[in-house]
């Protein structure tokens, strides 16, 4: 988010005004939305432009997950649970949560998604088709004032690849139901209550193993049920739809051209296709 002093300021009056003491905010994250930690109400805050409707779509969602039991982060308990608007930015205001050392284990890990998949399979909600994430990168591919430091050759490889891997995976007619979108270790918290996911804003419909393309292998090994066969054409998908968004012009990924370099060379080398904590590793290390 570009303007992140408004962006603070539109939180922190919006804390002020529920009665949430307020006198510093922390930045946790900065991308398409801002993340805070206020203080010293200990409120976790996100932010974005007013009027992408997302911020709804992710308060309901919580509300109803949170009802039956699933382990995601809660609506901050102590004011309504709703979008605030202020100053062109939609609001949301969520349980702070002190992260806990160390990580989870992968077993952990895969009991936690498989009852969030469980929970998530009792809450009739209308949501996006992991499909429309395919359509969303091929859009970025196809238009060269989005993508123009691709080339010609990698466009045209890049937006087959996702053609013919919606292709495949709609031909399994897998069993869908609704999905985390993005549940990587990024996306869940260790904390004193156990795991829980976070950023629900990625929801989507689709077989379990679209969720388990972006989980570590140790965690899908400890999943039960899992279709081997789509999880590879899910991790190749995944592995195609982020070298999509890291050409996309403007894009503030770390490292990001580097990334989708990578991402464009591992879909040419073929089988095995690796998890994506994978490859951020191997590109850490480089």
């Amino acid at each position: 988010m570009a303007d992140v002093t408004r962006a603070i300021a539109a939180a922190m009056s919006v804390a002020a005004s529920l009665d949430l003491s307020t006198n510093d905010a922390i930045v946790l994250h900065n991308s398409n939305k801002l993340t805070l930690r206020l203080t010293p109400c200990d409120v976790l805050a996100r932010v974005a432009p007013a009027g992408q409707g997302v911020a709804q779509f992710e308060v309901e969602l919580a509300q109803r997950l949170t009802e039956v039991g699933c382990p995601v982060r809660p609506l901050e308990p102590r004011v309504d649970p709703r979008v605030y608007a202020r100053d062109g930015f939609a609001v949301t205001l969520w349980a702070y949560y002190e992260p806990v050392a160390p990580h989870a284990s992968a077993v952990d890990h895969a009991k936690a998604l498989e009852r969030l998949h469980a929970g998530m399979r009792e809450v009739d909600v209308s949501s996006p088709r992991f499909t429309d994430r395919i359509a969303e990168a091929a859009d970025v591919v196809a238009n060269p004032d989005r993508s123009p430091a691709l080339t010609d050759s990698d466009r045209v490889f890049l937006s087959g690849r996702l053609a013919s891997l919606r292709r495949a995976i709609d031909e399994r007619d897998a069993v869908e139901q609704l999905l985390h979108g993005e549940p990587h270790p990024g996306n869940v918290l260790s904390t004193q209550d156990g795991l829980l996911f976070i950023d629900l804003e990625t929801c989507c419909r689709g077989p379990v193993e679209f969720d388990l393309a972006h989980v570590p292998e140790a965690v899908c090994a400890h999943y039960p049920g899992v279709d081997q066969g789509l999880l590879d054409a899910c991790r190749q998908l995944v592995i195609a739809m982020v070298a999509a968004w890291r050409w996309e012009l403007g894009d503030q990924f770390p490292n990001g051209r580097r990334f989708g370099e990578e991402c464009l060379r591992l879909l040419r080398a073929g089988p095995p296709w690796p998890t994506l904590d994978t490859v951020t590793r191997q590109l850490d290390g480089l």
